[in-house]
């Protein structure tokens, strides 16, 4: 099982990516030892999840979701 994820990083971006594990991965994020953007902007709130069944699907959604705009990607949290 996969998770896509978004994040709000400390400078209100949000940051999408995919994991098997969301809290452990946050956690990596929000001690500077997550991606390099995450490093970079810090980040503050786990704001979306998403189940995929294989790290093929979650990697397709997750492409998806980055070309979104940031007020479609609102969308998906703030609908919850």
């Amino acid at each position: 099982m996969y998770y896509l994820y978004l994040i709000e990083c400390n400078d209100g971006s949000i940051y999408t990516g995919i994991t098997i594990d969301v809290e452990r991965r946050f956690e990596e994020h929000k001690e500077g030892k997550g991606g390099n953007y995450t490093r970079a902007k810090r980040a503050k709130k786990l704001l979306y999840t998403e189940k995929h069944p294989d790290r093929s699907t979650a990697q397709k959604r997750e492409a998806e979701i980055k070309s979104w705009p940031r007020t479609q990607k609102e969308a998906l949290f703030k609908k919850k």
